[in-house]
Protein backbone atom coordinates (compact mmCIF):
# COMPACT_ATOMS: atom_id res chain seq x y z
CA UNK A 1 0.00 0.00 0.00
CA UNK A 2 0.86 3.60 -0.78
CA UNK A 3 2.38 5.48 2.79
CA UNK A 4 -0.56 8.16 4.13
CA UNK A 5 0.50 11.28 5.64
CA UNK A 6 -0.33 11.87 9.42
CA UNK A 7 1.23 14.63 10.69
CA UNK A 8 -1.19 15.03 13.87
CA UNK A 9 -3.41 13.02 16.55
CA UNK A 10 -5.31 13.40 19.11
CA UNK A 11 -5.38 11.31 22.23
CA UNK A 12 -9.32 12.37 23.89
CA UNK A 13 -9.01 9.48 26.25
CA UNK A 14 -6.48 7.87 28.58
CA UNK A 15 -4.02 5.52 26.99
CA UNK A 16 -0.84 4.17 28.29
CA UNK A 17 2.07 6.38 27.22
CA UNK A 18 3.55 3.83 25.06
CA UNK A 19 0.70 5.12 22.60
CA UNK A 20 2.38 8.95 22.85
CA UNK A 21 5.86 7.93 22.74
CA UNK A 22 5.49 5.40 19.79
CA UNK A 23 3.76 8.19 17.48
CA UNK A 24 5.99 10.97 18.34
CA UNK A 25 9.21 8.74 18.15
CA UNK A 26 7.83 8.47 14.49
CA UNK A 27 7.41 12.17 13.60
CA UNK A 28 3.91 12.53 14.54
CA UNK A 29 2.64 15.47 16.68
CA UNK A 30 0.43 13.84 19.70
CA UNK A 31 -2.04 16.18 21.39
CA UNK A 32 -3.49 14.30 25.01
CA UNK A 33 -7.29 16.41 25.38
CA UNK A 34 -8.88 14.48 28.15
CA UNK A 35 -12.98 13.86 28.73
CA UNK A 36 -13.75 16.06 25.67
CA UNK A 37 -17.61 17.17 25.23
CA UNK A 38 -19.07 16.69 21.81
CA UNK A 39 -19.37 20.10 21.57
CA UNK A 40 -15.45 20.30 22.14
CA UNK A 41 -14.52 17.71 20.09
CA UNK A 42 -16.23 18.60 16.89
CA UNK A 43 -13.88 22.52 17.49
CA UNK A 44 -11.08 20.32 17.89
CA UNK A 45 -10.80 17.27 15.86
CA UNK A 46 -10.86 19.66 12.92
CA UNK A 47 -6.97 20.05 13.23
CA UNK A 48 -5.65 16.80 13.45
CA UNK A 49 -4.79 13.82 10.73
CA UNK A 50 -6.13 11.29 13.38
CA UNK A 51 -8.08 10.40 16.74
CA UNK A 52 -7.19 7.60 19.31
CA UNK A 53 -10.12 6.91 21.34
CA UNK A 54 -10.73 3.87 24.21
CA UNK A 55 -14.33 3.54 24.28
CA UNK A 56 -16.12 6.21 26.42
CA UNK A 57 -15.70 8.92 23.34
CA UNK A 58 -18.26 8.54 21.01
CA UNK A 59 -17.26 9.55 17.42
CA UNK A 60 -20.41 10.38 15.95
CA UNK A 61 -21.17 11.39 12.44
CA UNK A 62 -21.52 15.07 13.32
CA UNK A 63 -17.56 14.96 14.60
CA UNK A 64 -16.73 13.05 11.08
CA UNK A 65 -17.88 15.87 9.35
CA UNK A 66 -16.24 18.51 11.22
CA UNK A 67 -12.92 16.44 10.76
CA UNK A 68 -11.89 18.16 7.37
CA UNK A 69 -8.46 16.94 7.99
CA UNK A 70 -9.11 13.95 9.57
CA UNK A 71 -7.65 10.55 7.93
CA UNK A 72 -7.74 7.86 10.87
CA UNK A 73 -9.66 6.88 13.96
CA UNK A 74 -8.35 4.09 16.41
CA UNK A 75 -9.54 2.41 18.75
CA UNK A 76 -6.98 1.50 21.36
CA UNK A 77 -8.87 -2.23 22.07
CA UNK A 78 -12.21 -4.44 20.83
CA UNK A 79 -15.06 -2.97 19.01
CA UNK A 80 -15.90 -0.05 17.45
CA UNK A 81 -19.67 0.05 18.48
CA UNK A 82 -18.86 3.86 19.50
CA UNK A 83 -17.61 4.80 16.11
CA UNK A 84 -20.22 5.48 13.09
CA UNK A 85 -18.29 3.78 10.91
CA UNK A 86 -20.23 4.28 8.13
CA UNK A 87 -19.90 7.83 8.16
CA UNK A 88 -16.28 7.54 8.35
CA UNK A 89 -16.27 4.99 5.16
CA UNK A 90 -18.04 7.44 3.31
CA UNK A 91 -15.82 10.27 4.21
CA UNK A 92 -12.66 8.19 3.46
CA UNK A 93 -12.01 7.98 6.89
CA UNK A 94 -9.64 4.50 7.88
CA UNK A 95 -11.48 2.71 11.72
CA UNK A 96 -9.04 0.58 12.96
CA UNK A 97 -8.98 -1.67 16.41
CA UNK A 98 -6.84 -3.47 18.21
CA UNK A 99 -8.56 -6.84 18.31
CA UNK A 100 -5.98 -8.68 20.05
CA UNK A 101 -4.67 -6.15 22.39
CA UNK A 102 -7.40 -7.29 25.47
CA UNK A 103 -8.18 -10.51 24.41
CA UNK A 104 -6.59 -12.21 27.38
CA UNK A 105 -7.43 -9.79 30.11
CA UNK A 106 -11.41 -10.10 28.83
CA UNK A 107 -11.23 -13.93 28.48
CA UNK A 108 -9.69 -14.07 31.93
CA UNK A 109 -12.80 -12.16 33.56
CA UNK A 110 -15.33 -13.85 31.73
CA UNK A 111 -13.55 -17.47 33.36
CA UNK A 112 -13.80 -15.19 36.65
CA UNK A 113 -17.32 -14.22 36.67
CA UNK A 114 -18.38 -18.09 35.72
CA UNK A 115 -16.59 -19.93 38.63
CA UNK A 116 -17.54 -16.69 40.77
CA UNK A 117 -21.10 -17.79 39.54
CA UNK A 118 -20.72 -21.32 40.35
CA UNK A 119 -19.76 -20.60 44.01
CA UNK A 120 -20.87 -17.49 45.03
CA UNK A 121 -17.35 -15.46 45.74
CA UNK A 122 -18.49 -11.89 45.95
CA UNK A 123 -21.25 -12.61 47.47
CA UNK A 124 -19.70 -14.41 50.38
CA UNK A 125 -16.63 -12.21 50.72
CA UNK A 126 -19.26 -9.37 51.48
CA UNK A 127 -21.23 -11.25 53.86
CA UNK A 128 -17.62 -11.91 55.38
CA UNK A 129 -17.46 -7.83 55.85
CA UNK A 130 -20.53 -7.72 57.46
CA UNK A 131 -19.63 -9.78 60.06
CA UNK A 132 -21.39 -13.24 58.89
CA UNK A 133 -20.81 -16.61 58.84
CA UNK A 134 -23.35 -18.10 56.55
CA UNK A 135 -21.85 -21.04 55.01
CA UNK A 136 -25.20 -22.77 53.98
CA UNK A 137 -26.64 -19.58 52.25
CA UNK A 138 -23.84 -19.91 49.39
CA UNK A 139 -23.74 -23.53 48.23
CA UNK A 140 -22.54 -23.76 45.14
CA UNK A 141 -21.89 -26.40 42.59
CA UNK A 142 -18.78 -27.67 40.69
CA UNK A 143 -18.01 -26.81 37.39
CA UNK A 144 -16.75 -30.08 36.39
CA UNK A 145 -18.95 -31.83 33.86
CA UNK A 146 -21.25 -28.89 32.85
CA UNK A 147 -21.99 -27.45 29.76
CA UNK A 148 -20.86 -23.96 29.14
CA UNK A 149 -22.38 -22.54 25.61
CA UNK A 150 -19.44 -19.92 24.08
CA UNK A 151 -22.26 -17.79 21.56
CA UNK A 152 -19.23 -16.25 19.57
CA UNK A 153 -15.88 -18.33 18.65
CA UNK A 154 -13.38 -15.27 17.85
CA UNK A 155 -10.15 -14.86 19.83
CA UNK A 156 -11.67 -14.39 23.46
CA UNK A 157 -14.10 -17.22 22.71
CA UNK A 158 -11.33 -19.62 21.52
CA UNK A 159 -9.56 -18.29 24.75
CA UNK A 160 -12.50 -19.13 26.89
CA UNK A 161 -12.94 -22.02 25.62
CA UNK A 162 -9.60 -23.07 26.27
CA UNK A 163 -9.46 -22.17 29.85
CA UNK A 164 -12.66 -23.80 31.07
CA UNK A 165 -11.98 -26.76 29.39
CA UNK A 166 -9.38 -26.80 32.09
CA UNK A 167 -12.03 -27.39 34.41
CA UNK A 168 -13.15 -30.55 33.07
CA UNK A 169 -16.38 -28.24 31.05
CA UNK A 170 -17.78 -29.62 27.70
CA UNK A 171 -17.83 -26.57 25.10
CA UNK A 172 -20.48 -26.04 22.70
CA UNK A 173 -20.62 -23.05 20.71
CA UNK A 174 -21.89 -21.03 17.67
CA UNK A 175 -20.32 -18.35 15.45
CA UNK A 176 -21.60 -17.36 11.65
CA UNK A 177 -18.22 -17.73 10.89
CA UNK A 178 -15.47 -19.37 12.08
CA UNK A 179 -15.91 -22.79 10.56
CA UNK A 180 -16.75 -26.11 12.16
CA UNK A 181 -13.83 -27.59 11.64
CA UNK A 182 -11.49 -25.20 13.08
CA UNK A 183 -13.81 -24.71 16.75
CA UNK A 184 -13.40 -28.40 16.20
CA UNK A 185 -9.42 -28.30 16.56
CA UNK A 186 -10.40 -26.32 19.98
CA UNK A 187 -12.49 -28.86 21.47
CA UNK A 188 -15.36 -26.28 20.55
CA UNK A 189 -18.88 -28.49 18.97
CA UNK A 190 -20.56 -25.87 16.83
CA UNK A 191 -24.31 -25.96 16.98
CA UNK A 192 -27.48 -23.88 15.97
CA UNK A 193 -28.40 -21.25 18.69
CA UNK A 194 -31.83 -23.52 18.81
CA UNK A 195 -29.72 -26.20 19.69
CA UNK A 196 -27.15 -24.49 21.90
CA UNK A 197 -29.84 -22.96 24.39
CA UNK A 198 -31.52 -26.64 26.05
CA UNK A 199 -27.97 -27.71 26.84
CA UNK A 200 -26.12 -25.23 28.92
CA UNK A 201 -25.44 -24.75 32.37
CA UNK A 202 -23.63 -21.91 31.25
CA UNK A 203 -23.57 -18.51 28.67
CA UNK A 204 -21.00 -16.63 27.82
CA UNK A 205 -21.44 -14.21 24.82
CA UNK A 206 -18.49 -12.76 22.69
CA UNK A 207 -20.04 -11.00 19.44
CA UNK A 208 -19.59 -7.55 18.18
CA UNK A 209 -22.68 -5.37 18.48
CA UNK A 210 -24.91 -4.80 15.61
CA UNK A 211 -28.38 -5.20 15.23
CA UNK A 212 -28.48 -9.33 14.82
CA UNK A 213 -26.62 -9.56 18.24
CA UNK A 214 -28.88 -6.90 19.85
CA UNK A 215 -31.38 -8.79 22.26
CA UNK A 216 -29.77 -12.27 21.40
CA UNK A 217 -30.81 -13.92 24.44
CA UNK A 218 -34.39 -12.49 25.12
CA UNK A 219 -37.58 -13.90 26.92
CA UNK A 220 -37.91 -16.28 24.16
CA UNK A 221 -34.42 -17.59 24.70
CA UNK A 222 -34.58 -17.84 28.13
CA UNK A 223 -37.22 -19.90 27.77
CA UNK A 224 -35.41 -22.38 25.85
CA UNK A 225 -32.72 -22.94 28.37
CA UNK A 226 -32.30 -24.95 31.34
CA UNK A 227 -34.02 -23.45 34.29
CA UNK A 228 -31.19 -22.06 36.49
CA UNK A 229 -29.06 -21.55 33.83
CA UNK A 230 -26.30 -18.76 34.21
CA UNK A 231 -25.29 -16.17 32.03
CA UNK A 232 -21.89 -14.10 31.39
CA UNK A 233 -21.65 -10.97 29.59
CA UNK A 234 -17.94 -9.63 29.19
CA UNK A 235 -18.59 -8.33 25.61
CA UNK A 236 -21.29 -5.12 24.62
CA UNK A 237 -24.33 -4.20 26.79
CA UNK A 238 -27.35 -5.25 24.70
CA UNK A 239 -26.56 -8.31 23.65
CA UNK A 240 -28.53 -9.93 26.23
CA UNK A 241 -31.53 -7.86 26.81
CA UNK A 242 -31.31 -6.30 30.34
CA UNK A 243 -35.08 -6.63 30.91
CA UNK A 244 -35.29 -10.01 29.81
CA UNK A 245 -32.69 -10.71 32.16
CA UNK A 246 -34.39 -9.04 35.07
CA UNK A 247 -37.49 -11.09 34.42
CA UNK A 248 -35.38 -14.62 34.09
CA UNK A 249 -33.75 -13.87 37.20
CA UNK A 250 -36.86 -12.88 39.35
CA UNK A 251 -38.99 -16.90 37.89
CA UNK A 252 -35.48 -18.51 38.49
CA UNK A 253 -34.94 -19.79 34.84
CA UNK A 254 -31.83 -17.91 35.11
CA UNK A 255 -29.89 -18.42 38.55
CA UNK A 256 -27.47 -15.81 38.02
CA UNK A 257 -25.82 -13.64 35.55
CA UNK A 258 -22.40 -12.12 35.81
CA UNK A 259 -21.94 -8.65 33.61
CA UNK A 260 -19.09 -6.23 33.07
CA UNK A 261 -21.03 -4.45 30.33
CA UNK A 262 -24.38 -2.47 30.04
CA UNK A 263 -26.83 -0.63 27.61
CA UNK A 264 -25.98 2.74 29.28
CA UNK A 265 -22.67 2.92 31.49
CA UNK A 266 -22.75 3.82 34.05
CA UNK A 267 -26.52 2.38 34.55
CA UNK A 268 -28.61 4.60 35.63
CA UNK A 269 -31.12 1.64 36.34
CA UNK A 270 -29.78 -0.40 39.07
CA UNK A 271 -32.50 -3.07 38.95
CA UNK A 272 -29.70 -5.96 38.01
CA UNK A 273 -26.67 -3.89 39.72
CA UNK A 274 -28.38 -4.47 42.96
CA UNK A 275 -29.82 -7.62 42.22
CA UNK A 276 -28.21 -10.65 45.09
CA UNK A 277 -27.86 -13.16 42.58
CA UNK A 278 -25.77 -10.46 40.16
CA UNK A 279 -21.99 -9.77 40.14
CA UNK A 280 -21.89 -6.96 38.10
CA UNK A 281 -18.39 -4.96 37.45
CA UNK A 282 -18.07 -1.27 36.10
CA UNK A 283 -16.39 -2.95 32.25
CA UNK A 284 -13.15 -3.52 33.77
CA UNK A 285 -12.73 -6.45 30.65
CA UNK A 286 -9.32 -4.38 29.19
CA UNK A 287 -8.55 -2.95 32.71
CA UNK A 288 -5.17 -4.80 33.47
CA UNK A 289 -2.23 -2.84 32.84
CA UNK A 290 -0.59 -5.20 30.29
CA UNK A 291 -3.71 -4.74 28.11
CA UNK A 292 -3.48 -1.40 28.35
CA UNK A 293 0.19 -1.28 27.58
CA UNK A 294 -0.89 -4.38 24.60
CA UNK A 295 -3.88 -1.93 23.25
CA UNK A 296 -2.03 1.50 23.33
CA UNK A 297 1.09 0.59 21.72
CA UNK A 298 -0.30 -1.50 19.20
CA UNK A 299 -2.80 1.04 18.10
CA UNK A 300 -0.06 3.37 17.89
CA UNK A 301 2.31 0.80 15.68
CA UNK A 302 -0.47 -0.02 13.40
CA UNK A 303 -0.83 3.85 12.70
CA UNK A 304 3.03 3.95 12.15
CA UNK A 305 2.67 1.30 9.53
CA UNK A 306 0.41 2.68 8.29
CA UNK A 307 2.07 6.02 7.77
CA UNK A 308 4.89 3.91 5.94
CA UNK A 309 3.28 1.95 3.75
CA UNK A 310 3.75 -1.04 5.46
CA UNK A 311 0.12 -2.51 6.31
CA UNK A 312 -3.15 -1.91 6.64
CA UNK A 313 -3.89 -4.08 10.17
CA UNK A 314 -6.74 -3.66 12.17
CA UNK A 315 -8.85 -1.82 9.88
CA UNK A 316 -13.08 -2.65 10.21
CA UNK A 317 -13.63 -0.85 6.96
CA UNK A 318 -10.47 -2.22 5.00
CA UNK A 319 -12.74 -4.09 2.60
CA UNK A 320 -14.32 -0.69 1.45
CA UNK A 321 -10.99 1.05 1.87
CA UNK A 322 -8.07 -1.02 1.13
CA UNK A 323 -8.09 -0.95 -2.56
CA UNK A 324 -7.87 3.28 -1.87
CA UNK A 325 -4.01 2.53 -0.68
CA UNK A 326 -2.74 0.49 -3.46
CA UNK A 327 -0.31 1.82 -5.62
CA UNK A 328 -2.31 1.88 -8.65
CA UNK A 329 -5.13 3.74 -6.67
CA UNK A 330 -2.84 6.22 -5.70
CA UNK A 331 -2.18 7.21 -9.05
CA UNK A 332 -5.81 7.77 -9.60
CA UNK A 333 -6.69 9.56 -6.65
CA UNK A 334 -3.67 11.68 -7.62
CA UNK A 335 -5.64 12.30 -11.01
CA UNK A 336 -8.63 12.96 -9.34
CA UNK A 337 -7.18 15.13 -7.23
CA UNK A 338 -5.14 17.04 -10.14
CA UNK A 339 -8.22 17.27 -12.11
CA UNK A 340 -10.60 18.93 -9.64
CA UNK A 341 -7.46 21.25 -8.73
CA UNK A 342 -7.83 22.43 -12.67
CA UNK A 343 -11.45 22.48 -12.38
CA UNK A 344 -11.49 24.80 -9.54
CA UNK A 345 -8.98 27.42 -11.16
CA UNK A 346 -11.03 27.31 -13.98
CA UNK A 347 -14.06 28.22 -11.90
CA UNK A 348 -12.48 29.77 -9.45
CA UNK A 349 -14.68 33.17 -9.89
CA UNK A 350 -17.82 31.34 -9.12
CA UNK A 351 -18.89 29.48 -6.56
CA UNK A 352 -19.14 25.20 -7.24
CA UNK A 353 -22.76 23.83 -6.12
CA UNK A 354 -22.58 20.29 -7.94
CA UNK A 355 -19.99 18.23 -8.57
CA UNK A 356 -20.76 14.57 -10.99
CA UNK A 357 -17.61 12.30 -11.17
CA UNK A 358 -18.10 9.27 -12.84
CA UNK A 359 -15.05 6.39 -13.89
CA UNK A 360 -14.51 2.95 -15.49
CA UNK A 361 -11.46 1.95 -13.45
CA UNK A 362 -11.54 -0.46 -10.97
CA UNK A 363 -9.42 1.27 -8.43
CA UNK A 364 -11.64 4.46 -8.88
CA UNK A 365 -15.00 2.38 -8.28
CA UNK A 366 -14.15 0.87 -5.32
CA UNK A 367 -12.45 3.54 -3.64
CA UNK A 368 -14.60 6.46 -5.23
CA UNK A 369 -15.72 7.65 -2.01
CA UNK A 370 -12.40 9.71 -1.21
CA UNK A 371 -11.63 10.91 -4.67
CA UNK A 372 -14.91 13.11 -4.66
CA UNK A 373 -14.21 14.04 -1.67
CA UNK A 374 -10.55 15.36 -2.48
CA UNK A 375 -11.46 16.59 -5.32
CA UNK A 376 -13.59 19.87 -3.86
CA UNK A 377 -13.51 21.41 -0.33
CA UNK A 378 -15.48 19.03 1.45
CA UNK A 379 -18.26 21.53 2.36
CA UNK A 380 -19.31 21.74 -0.76
CA UNK A 381 -22.34 19.38 -1.37
CA UNK A 382 -21.27 16.33 -3.50
CA UNK A 383 -23.62 15.14 -6.84
CA UNK A 384 -24.62 11.95 -7.88
CA UNK A 385 -22.70 9.76 -10.16
CA UNK A 386 -23.31 11.10 -13.76
CA UNK A 387 -22.63 8.99 -16.22
CA UNK A 388 -19.65 6.16 -17.22
CA UNK A 389 -16.86 6.90 -19.17
CA UNK A 390 -16.75 6.21 -22.59
CA UNK A 391 -13.71 3.93 -22.95
CA UNK A 392 -11.90 2.16 -20.64
CA UNK A 393 -9.62 3.23 -17.37
CA UNK A 394 -11.05 7.54 -18.10
CA UNK A 395 -12.06 9.27 -15.27
CA UNK A 396 -14.34 12.00 -15.70
CA UNK A 397 -15.49 15.05 -13.41
CA UNK A 398 -18.05 17.39 -14.18
CA UNK A 399 -18.65 20.23 -12.39
CA UNK A 400 -21.46 22.92 -12.04
CA UNK A 401 -20.56 26.59 -11.55
CA UNK A 402 -22.50 29.56 -11.77
CA UNK A 403 -25.39 28.11 -13.50
CA UNK A 404 -22.50 26.13 -15.99
CA UNK A 405 -21.46 23.14 -16.40
CA UNK A 406 -17.40 22.40 -17.02
CA UNK A 407 -16.00 19.09 -17.59
CA UNK A 408 -12.81 17.47 -17.68
CA UNK A 409 -11.69 13.90 -18.55
CA UNK A 410 -8.20 12.12 -17.38
CA UNK A 411 -6.85 8.77 -17.64
CA UNK A 412 -3.30 7.69 -16.25
CA UNK A 413 -0.81 6.55 -19.05
CA UNK A 414 2.72 5.01 -17.77
CA UNK A 415 1.62 6.22 -14.15
CA UNK A 416 1.22 9.65 -14.79
CA UNK A 417 -2.08 11.52 -14.56
CA UNK A 418 -2.84 13.12 -17.47
CA UNK A 419 -5.63 15.44 -18.80
CA UNK A 420 -7.34 14.04 -22.24
CA UNK A 421 -10.17 16.55 -22.50
CA UNK A 422 -10.97 19.82 -20.94
CA UNK A 423 -14.51 22.21 -21.69
CA UNK A 424 -15.10 20.37 -24.92
CA UNK A 425 -11.54 20.66 -25.97
CA UNK A 426 -9.72 17.01 -26.59
CA UNK A 427 -6.19 17.10 -26.36
CA UNK A 428 -4.28 15.70 -29.35
CA UNK A 429 -1.57 14.93 -27.35
CA UNK A 430 -2.61 13.90 -23.49
CA UNK A 431 -1.68 16.40 -20.96
CA UNK A 432 0.48 15.12 -18.37
CA UNK A 433 -1.01 17.06 -14.85
CA UNK A 434 2.44 18.34 -13.07
CA UNK A 435 4.24 21.20 -12.76
CA UNK A 436 2.65 24.48 -13.44
CA UNK A 437 0.06 24.50 -16.68
CA UNK A 438 -1.57 27.58 -18.61
CA UNK A 439 -4.86 26.98 -20.33
CA UNK A 440 -6.11 29.59 -23.02
CA UNK A 441 -9.90 29.06 -23.88
CA UNK A 442 -10.16 31.17 -27.16
CA UNK A 443 -12.04 30.34 -30.19
CA UNK A 444 -10.81 28.05 -33.03
CA UNK A 445 -9.68 29.97 -36.18
CA UNK A 446 -6.85 30.61 -38.35
CA UNK A 447 -5.48 33.67 -36.34
CA UNK A 448 -5.40 31.75 -32.96
CA UNK A 449 -1.72 30.96 -33.41
CA UNK A 450 -0.21 34.27 -35.07
CA UNK A 451 -2.55 36.60 -32.83
CA UNK A 452 -0.48 34.12 -29.06
CA UNK A 453 2.55 34.42 -31.03
CA UNK A 454 2.61 38.23 -31.57
CA UNK A 455 3.36 37.74 -35.34
CA UNK A 456 1.84 38.68 -38.79
CA UNK A 457 0.17 35.50 -40.75
CA UNK A 458 2.29 35.38 -43.62
CA UNK A 459 5.46 35.14 -41.28
CA UNK A 460 4.14 31.91 -40.00
CA UNK A 461 2.86 30.51 -42.81
CA UNK A 462 5.63 31.19 -44.85
CA UNK A 463 8.61 30.39 -42.38
CA UNK A 464 5.85 26.99 -41.06
CA UNK A 465 6.35 26.03 -44.90
CA UNK A 466 9.72 26.65 -45.79
CA UNK A 467 10.65 24.72 -42.47
CA UNK A 468 8.50 21.68 -43.19
CA UNK A 469 9.84 21.31 -46.47
CA UNK A 470 13.38 21.47 -45.87
CA UNK A 471 12.76 19.29 -42.92
CA UNK A 472 11.08 16.75 -44.40
CA UNK A 473 13.83 15.07 -46.77
CA UNK A 474 16.05 13.34 -43.72
CA UNK A 475 14.19 14.14 -40.37
CA UNK A 476 11.50 11.81 -38.75
CA UNK A 477 8.04 13.13 -38.83
CA UNK A 478 7.91 13.57 -35.14
CA UNK A 479 10.97 15.53 -34.92
CA UNK A 480 9.87 17.67 -38.05
CA UNK A 481 6.88 18.50 -35.95
CA UNK A 482 8.61 19.41 -33.03
CA UNK A 483 11.35 21.34 -34.93
CA UNK A 484 8.69 23.50 -37.12
CA UNK A 485 5.95 24.32 -34.46
CA UNK A 486 9.42 25.23 -31.89
CA UNK A 487 10.72 27.81 -35.20
CA UNK A 488 7.26 29.40 -35.98
CA UNK A 489 6.00 30.26 -32.70
CA UNK A 490 8.77 30.53 -30.27
CA UNK A 491 11.29 32.22 -33.07
CA UNK A 492 11.90 35.67 -33.98
CA UNK A 493 10.51 36.16 -37.90
CA UNK A 494 13.86 36.88 -38.80
CA UNK A 495 15.57 34.27 -36.96
CA UNK A 496 13.16 31.61 -37.78
CA UNK A 497 13.45 32.64 -42.27
CA UNK A 498 17.88 32.49 -41.12
CA UNK A 499 16.79 29.02 -39.52
CA UNK A 500 14.87 27.52 -42.41
CA UNK A 501 17.23 28.67 -45.35
CA UNK A 502 20.22 27.53 -43.07
CA UNK A 503 18.59 24.13 -42.88
CA UNK A 504 18.06 23.94 -46.21
CA UNK A 505 21.46 24.64 -47.12
CA UNK A 506 22.57 21.60 -45.05
CA UNK A 507 20.54 19.22 -46.54
CA UNK A 508 21.19 20.72 -50.25
CA UNK A 509 24.83 20.39 -49.11
CA UNK A 510 24.67 17.12 -47.88
CA UNK A 511 23.51 15.63 -51.45
CA UNK A 512 26.51 17.89 -53.40
CA UNK A 513 29.62 16.72 -54.33
CA UNK A 514 32.90 17.57 -52.10
CA UNK A 515 33.74 20.64 -54.39
CA UNK A 516 30.48 22.05 -54.78
CA UNK A 517 29.91 21.48 -50.98
CA UNK A 518 33.10 23.91 -50.61
CA UNK A 519 32.40 26.85 -52.82
CA UNK A 520 28.73 26.72 -51.08
CA UNK A 521 30.06 27.05 -47.82
CA UNK A 522 32.76 29.41 -48.93
CA UNK A 523 30.07 32.00 -50.51
CA UNK A 524 27.62 31.50 -47.48
CA UNK A 525 30.91 32.83 -45.49
CA UNK A 526 31.79 35.94 -48.14
CA UNK A 527 28.08 36.61 -47.72
CA UNK A 528 26.65 36.90 -44.40
CA UNK A 529 24.14 38.48 -45.43
CA UNK A 530 22.58 35.39 -46.92
CA UNK A 531 20.95 34.90 -43.97
CA UNK A 532 18.77 37.71 -42.97
CA UNK A 533 17.05 37.62 -46.13
CA UNK A 534 13.84 40.20 -45.22
CA UNK A 535 11.32 38.54 -47.69
CA UNK A 536 9.02 35.83 -46.40
CA UNK A 537 8.40 34.98 -49.91
CA UNK A 538 12.29 34.37 -50.92
CA UNK A 539 12.63 32.61 -47.82
CA UNK A 540 9.99 30.31 -49.65
CA UNK A 541 11.62 30.12 -52.67
CA UNK A 542 15.31 29.24 -51.82
CA UNK A 543 13.92 26.76 -49.19
CA UNK A 544 11.86 25.03 -51.99
CA UNK A 545 14.22 25.65 -55.02
CA UNK A 546 17.16 23.97 -52.38
CA UNK A 547 14.99 20.89 -51.56
CA UNK A 548 14.31 20.69 -54.93
CA UNK A 549 17.49 20.15 -55.98
CA UNK A 550 18.25 17.53 -53.40
CA UNK A 551 15.60 15.62 -54.79
CA UNK A 552 16.95 16.09 -58.10
CA UNK A 553 20.93 15.16 -57.22
CA UNK A 554 19.27 12.04 -55.58
CA UNK A 555 17.54 10.99 -58.35
CA UNK A 556 21.04 11.35 -60.54
CA UNK A 557 22.94 9.32 -58.42
CA UNK A 558 19.90 6.59 -58.31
Amino acid sequence: MAPIVIKSILISESVDPCCKKVLEENGIQVTEKLNLTKEDLISEIKNYDGLVVRSSTKVTADIINAASNLKIIGRAGTGVDNVDVDAATKHGVIVMNTPSGNTISAAELTCILITSLSRHVPQAAMSMKAGKWDRKKFMGAELFGKTLGIVGLGRIGKEVASRMQSFGMKTIGYDPITPREVTAGWGVEQMTLEELWPQCDFITVHTPLMPSTTGLLNDASFAKCKKGVRVVNCARGGIIDEDSLLRALESGQCAGAGLDVFVEEPPKNRALVDHPNVISCPHLGASTSEAQARCGQDIALQIVDMVKGKGLVGAVNAQVLASTFCQESQQWITLGEAMGAVLQSCASSKPCSQVNPSNTNQYLTLSCGRVPSRTVPRRRPIGSFARQGSCHGVCEVEIQAGGASLKARGSVLGGVPVLLELGGSVFRQPVALAGHLLFLLVSPGPQVLPSLAGRRPSDCVSVSLSVSVCLSVSLPPSIRLSVSIFLSVCLSPSFCRSVSIFLSVLIFLSSLSVCLHLSVCLSLYFFPSLYFFPSPSFCLSVSIFLSVCVCLSSSFYL
